[in-house]
């Protein structure tokens, strides 16, 4: 067993629970009742934190420290792999294929067999640059002796694009107004300010340039050195700085970042100034001409990778060499696992940063597939998020297959076909947030039907068929659509109704909706508000009343009652406790051992000065306000005193997504996807956009929650809106009033629309996947 005692980590309330090893144990309850912080923030905290202990202090000194979770007691732990929906690294050299050694398998094998052979692994690798080194050296053999060395390294990056298969072209009337002097002003980049020491004032002061010429007079050797200078140091008012030509640094700055890791504002500019085609020497496939030269039976590295990972499996399979038979049987192993896991669709050379979450955690169970470990406990995040009815069977099958190598599997998950397969189930709740945090139920799956509790009353939940679907008052028509896998496509979606688009992962939902449509002028003219899943950007200091705009109507109205400044009641502001600058912890530091976040004593973790705190509107003050959950919060703006109905709008949106129990001041970072999505979505709600555009939006939904998710989706219709939605779950499929079904299979076996129709006809016809899929889940 796996002890724990007394968790009182985030909302637990002294949770104390006995998990049996090597059995898989399924945690349920709606979001927000506590099961990360149960399995995440204690369980696989304290297993990752007391194996860092083992290492030396200085390896600790280049780890993340964790600090020891709230529990009295915890026993019995095994070491803790994590494979959660966190986004993969999205470096832009990171692909499918490096992130999960296939291709460093492949790599070896196009050394060994490739003709004409030329050199080692290496010479494969399009992250490994060509190095060749000349020289004297000394060798000291009983006389010393010069003698003369070179050095060779054939490495298969292209030389052009250095191994990211795409080039950039940078528009300098972006960059820079030609007509002022770099003193005025001339800088168009964002956060270059013109009295900032490392840029502006470096280009100015450096003695290569005139700061005080228009740019467009400089002479040829001024327009050089100011564009494409080398990395030289240079004297500014007397500290050191190092000077380049402003194409390479902004090269450096931005172009080395991936685009969808960067803040809006600066990917806005880089949308603007940069425009990316695929490199012309290495036609996008980021390996140099020598590597592509070589060959196995008419096939080179860049076509392999290229290939979808169903048909390389295949390709693997006829290749029959004893020399690198173990290697061969190994890679089939991986390959073959991809498509087990439903992931036979992606390529190789697919760039790691594109993944959906769902799809980056199968990546990531990849490599513990294979893995010869064996007593480790594997900590799961939702891992059918994303897959279609017919693919969760398989992840069901992984998971299985996983405890039976003497494994222990915590999986935390709301869909009814993967707890089923329990064979321990621990339901926490009751409710959400501080109505959380409390074990209701603990046995089999058969004990969690009978029981009393909100899952258990809700396992069996089948949504039915409507009676009546609402009639269309337009179309939004879609003609020849060829993104990614999809093939000529033409389909009309149409509008003032809820459409559903269906269909396995990877048979072309996105690549329909997110690259065929929002691009498209005809999305800016329907007012297209697309919701994706991407993580909110945000630090501790975010939190749902800053990311909503809802603080601005707060500060005003406590500003107004108190005849004070605004900028008082924002802890980012004049407002902060000076003593933690508004973060209502101290971090202290400790060297080689774990961090440590204590409360502030001065503000008792309220954030705010204590003068600012003798301010109040309703008889409350700004800490107590940001503490409420939004149900209360509702109720205190809507009258009275406090009454701002600009507050009122913003938090009914909330209570309307169900984050009703959420804090106000609680920090983003705290929050789980499915929150996140649905704050996106009470934002967004405002804005004037006619069709809604929603990916998945019950992701981490418990199943109680997804009818309340239902009212919200006919709510935005009925009021006059278009509501388009990507979705795997069978209850919003049977709600739709339109499917459109794409597939039949994924990859290049998808792309075409399968069915257009009612749920009705979908199920009558049964002729697709998800027809049968939906067939079984209504009953008909």
């Amino acid at each position: 067993m796996i002890r724990v005692h007394g968790a009182r980590e985030n909302n637990l309330r002294d949770v104390t629970i006995e998990i049996p090893k090597r059995r898989l144990t399924v945690f349920t309850g709606v979001s927000g009742s506590g099961k990360s912080s149960l399995v995440f923030h204690t369980i696989a905290a304290e297993s990752q934190r007391l194996i860092n202990e083992t290492y030396s202090s200085f390896v600790q000194g280049f780890m993340p420290t964790t600090a020891r979770p709230e529990v009295d007691v915890l026993d019995g732990l095994t070491t803790a792999i994590i494979v959660d929906q966190q986004p993969m690294g999205a470096d832009p050299r990171s692909t499918v294929g490096t992130a999960t050694d296939a291709n460093a398998m492949l790599r070896i094998l196009f050394s060994r067999l490739g003709q004409p052979h030329i050199g080692s692994p290496n010479a494969f690798a399009f992250n490994v640059p060509t190095v060749r080194a000349s020289g004297a050296i000394t060798v000291e053999r009983g006389t010393k002796k010069t003698v003369k060395q070179t050095f060779s390294r054939t490495g298969g990056m292209c030389t052009r694009c250095e191994g990211r298969g795409t080039v950039t072209d940078i528009d300098l009337t972006q960059l820079f107004d030609d007509s002022k002097a770099i003193s005025q002003g001339a800088f168009t980049i964002p956060g270059w300010k013109s009295d900032s020491w490392w840029t502006v004032r470096t280009y100015a002061e450096s003695g290569f340039l005139d700061p005080d010429k228009p740019i467009r007079e400089f002479t040829d050797k001024e327009m050089h050195d100011f564009l494409h200078r080398e990395p030289v140091k240079v004297k500014v008012e007397g500290v050191n700085l190092t000077y380049e030509g402003l194409l390479p640094k902004i090269r450096k700055s931005f172009l080395s970042k991936d685009r969808e890791a960067m803040q809006p504002h600066i990917r806005e500019f880089v949308d603007r100034a940069v425009t990316f085609t695929d490199c012309p020497e290495c036609e996008g496939t980021r390996l140099s001409e020598a590597a592509r030269s070589s060959r196995i039976g008419g096939t080179n590295i860049a076509d392999a990778c290229a290939m979808q990972i169903s048909d390389l499996a295949a390709w693997v399979r006829d290749r029959d060499e004893p020399s690198v038979a173990p290697l061969l049987a190994t890679l089939r192993r991986t390959l073959d696992s991809f498509v087990e896991i439903g992931l036979g669709y992606l390529s190789l050379d697919r760039p790691s940063g594109t993944l959906s979450g769902g799809e980056a955690q199968r990546v990531k169970m990849i490599r513990h597939l294979g893995s010869s470990l064996t007593d480790v406990t594997y900590v799961f995040d939702e891992p059918t998020i994303g897959l279609h009815p017919h693919d969760i069977q398989r992840m069901n099958n992984l998971l299985l297959r996983l405890r039976d190598k003497g494994n222990t599997v915590l999986v935390v998950e709301h869909k009814p076909e993967t707890i089923a397969i329990a064979d321990h189930v621990v339901d926490l709740g009751p409710g959400a947030g501080t109505a959380g945090g409390t074990v209701c139920f603990e046995g089999t799956v058969e004990g969690l039907r009978a029981g009393d509790t909100l899952t258990g009353r809700h396992l069996d939940d089948r949504a039915t068929l409507k009676e009546t679907v609402r009639t269309p008052t337009g179309k939004l028509p879609i003609r020849g659509a060829t993104t990614h896998n999809l093939r000529d496509v033409d389909v009309d979606i149409p509008l003032g109704v809820l459409v559903v688009v269906t269909g396995v992962a990877g048979s072309g939902k996105s690549s329909l909706l997110h690259g065929s449509l929002v691009t498209t002028d005809l999305a800016a003219e329907a007012g297209v508000v697309a919701i994706d899943q991407g993580a909110i950007r945000g630090s501790r200091r975010s939190n749902p009343a800053t990311y909503t705009g809802l603080l601005d109507p707060i500060r005003k109205a406590f500003a107004k009652a108190n005849g004070v400044k605004p900028g008082l009641f924002s802890s980012n502001s004049e407002g902060a406790c000076p003593h933690c600058n508004g973060t209502g912890v101290v971090f202290t530091d400790l060297a080689m051992m774990a961090g440590v976040a204590t409360t502030c004593e001065e503000c008792e973790g309220k954030r705010f000065h204590a003068s600012v705190l003798e301010h109040r509107l309703g008889g409350r003050d700004i800490s107590e306000v940001l503490a409420m959950p939004v149900t209360e919060a509702a109720a205190f703006f809507a009258t009275g005193d406090a009454r701002t109905p600009a507050a009122t709008r913003v938090l009914d949106r909330l209570a309307d997504v169900g984050l009703g129990y959420l804090g106000l001041g609680q920090p983003l970072t705290t929050l789980s996807g499915g929150e996140r999505q649905r704050l996106k979505l009470a934002t967004r709600m405002g804005e004037k956009g006619g069709v809604y555009l929603l990916d998945e939006p019950t992701t981490g939904l418990h199943l109680a929650d997804v009818q309340q998710l239902l009212g919200l989706l006919d709510r935005l219709v009925d009021s006059g809106k278009s509501v388009i939605v990507t979705e795997h779950h069978q209850a919003v499929m049977a709600h739709a009033d339109w499917i459109i079904d794409l597939g039949p299979g994924a990859g290049h076996d998808g792309g075409r629309v399968v069915f257009e129709g009612t749920p009705a006809d979908l199920v009558a016809d049964r002729s697709t996947l998800t027809g049968r899929h939906l067939a079984d889940y209504v009953g008909g």
